[in-house]
């Protein structure tokens, strides 16, 4: 009953801070861990011990997949060049540095701070995401800081491996080793990943049933993991692949009730983790301070210094290779603003804290690791300090960048789409009424109702007898429905055309969806 009780204490403190976090305009993951590590502090409250398990099964998947369909394929597809050599080179640089730093700064020994660097190595998907969820980042800055953190856990993964069996084991580093071994998790990863999102298609086009949908929604992040793991391969990059896909097909997969119904009960569930894994974080750290010996007293001067270690590594990176590319896309002048957004947006968060807790307590000969408690502290501080002093900040980050999406531009967009839709639904209703196929008084009012929206859209862009109705009601309801499905294959056209962004496909479709399922009575 104990666990049961703070299970829900959790559930209803992370609830109440995330709320007041949306109404305040402060990012949640920020404002979670202070209130974790506030409560924590607090005489009379439980200790909270967080198990890889928890972390890694229960709460990663979910939100990593969710995080996953946010990506935007033809985002993707155009920063994939810069993100490959993030994913891969700096997380390299990262936990090179970061190891050599704590090794001469800290008690641990070079192998246990070769550990801290590769787990410390990548930035987090989950904590990126939620960072960024309110930020007007244009596409393509969304697109390349939401892929590096979801990609470079592979590279993180295999050193973080490498790491614990030289720490573990006194095994030598086999580079050839360790590359077949990356080869393995992110290639077994990727095709697991994939064949998993393949079976799902073939799933959801062959149900219209909202429980089924729903249940195979909240399996296929578990199935992908549970599959990736037991063969050996990256669960992490599985995830991620199969939540790239199927978030890339998710239009055509469902219709636009079971659409609604998925995205409220799947916003639901994302809510709830990612309140109460940012909690946990800051709720464990003064119980695995307590676990620390006498001579790691410094862990805080120490957990500082790698924060900074790691944010002048990433600037030190991302800086010379965006003046590279810039240069050899023929611009004269360095843009330095989306530099400075990206090296301020490595966040660290979930990821970073599962590695940590999977390191294991023996040594291969049986006897206690030495460091991993100072480990576990570093890994959760520096979670805290960059959630905290880089989650605070980048709003105003990026404000004084420049380089975000004006509201003024974002409504323009939208409402060019809108008036896009309203004159795709004219040129059919016309059509269908030259061949005498509607019903005039039903024709009628359809076209009142299209040349309402188009008139609202130009305002936009100019500011920035019973049986008888019941039949008419019955005709207008399913040609409104034939007329969304051309506008619908509009908005496709819209975006395939790079006439629109995929926020503004998105929130047109979700709007489309709505009146649909009003018209179906759901």
């Amino acid at each position: 009953m104990r666990g049961v009780g703070t299970v829900l204490f959790l559930v209803v403190l992370a609830t109440m801070v995330a709320t007041g976090a949306r109404r305040w305009r402060i990012p949640a993951p920020s404002l979670l861990v202070v209130a974790g590590l506030v409560v924590a502090l607090l005489p009379g409250s439980p200790a909270i011990e967080v198990t890889p398990e928890i972390i890694g099964l229960v709460v990663l998947p979910p939100l990593l997949y969710a995080s996953a369909e946010d990506v935007s394929w033809r985002e993707l597809r155009a920063v994939w060049k810069p993100v490959s050599v993030l994913a891969v080179g700096l997380v390299l640089a990262s936990a090179a540095v970061v190891g050599y730093v704590a090794s001469v700064i800290t008690p641990l020994s070079w192998q246990m701070a070769l550990v801290l660097g590769a787990v410390l190595a990548s930035t987090d998907p989950v904590a990126v995401t939620a960072l960024g969820r309110r930020l007007a980042l244009p596409p393509k800055v969304q697109a390349m800081v939401q892929a590096e953190s979801l990609f470079n856990d592979a590279t993180s993964l295999v050193l973080f491996k490498v790491a614990v069996g030289v720490a573990v084991a006194a095994s030598a580093v086999s580079w050839p080793g360790a590359g077949a071994e990356f080869a393995l998790l992110a290639g077994g990863g990727t095709l697991i990943g994939a064949a998993v999102a393949g079976v799902v298609v073939l799933i959801r086009r062959r149900t219209e049933d909202p429980v089924l949908e729903t249940v195979v929604a909240l399996v296929t992040p578990y199935a992908a993991y549970v599959l990736a793991e037991a063969a050996h391969t990256s669960g992490v990059t599985s995830v991620v692949v199969a939540g790239v896909v199927l978030g890339g097909r998710s239009d055509r997969l469902t219709s636009a009730r079971i659409r609604l119904q998925l995205h409220a009960v799947y916003g639901t569930v994302v809510f709830l983790l990612e309140s109460v894994v940012f909690s946990l974080i800051g709720l464990s750290l003064p119980g695995l301070i307590d676990e620390l010996g006498d001579g790691d007293r410094l862990w805080p001067l120490y957990a500082l210094a790698l924060a900074g270690t790691l944010i002048a590594v990433r600037m030190l990176w991302i800086f010379p290779l965006s003046a590279l590319l810039q240069w050899k896309g023929g611009q004269r002048r360095t843009n330095w603003r989306v530099p400075v957004v990206l090296s301020w947006a490595g966040t660290r968060g979930v990821m970073p804290l599962a590695a940590a807790l999977s390191i294991p307590v023996t040594t291969a000969g049986g006897a206690v690791l030495p460091g991993r408690p100072l480990v576990l502290v570093l890994t959760t501080s520096v979670v805290v300090v960059t959630l905290v002093v880089q989650g605070f900040s980048l709003a105003a980050v990026v404000r004084r960048s420049g380089i975000a999406l004006e509201p003024d531009r974002t409504e323009r967009e939208e409402a060019r789409a809108r008036l896009g839709l309203a004159e795709a639904g004219l040129r059919r209703l016309d059509e269908m009424s030259e061949l005498e196929a509607v019903p005039e008084v039903v024709a009628d009012r359809l076209r009142r109702a299209l040349q309402a929206r188009q008139e609202h859209a130009l305002e936009r862009l100019d500011d920035t007898t019973d049986s008888a109705t019941e039949s008419a009601e019955h005709v207008y309801r399913q040609l409104r429905r034939d007329l969304i499905v051309e506008e619908t294959a509009e908005l496709q056209r819209l975006y395939d055309g790079h006439r629109i962004s995929d926020s503004t496909r998105r929130r047109l479709q979700r709007s489309l969806d709505l009146e649909e399922a009003r018209l179906s009575g759901s």
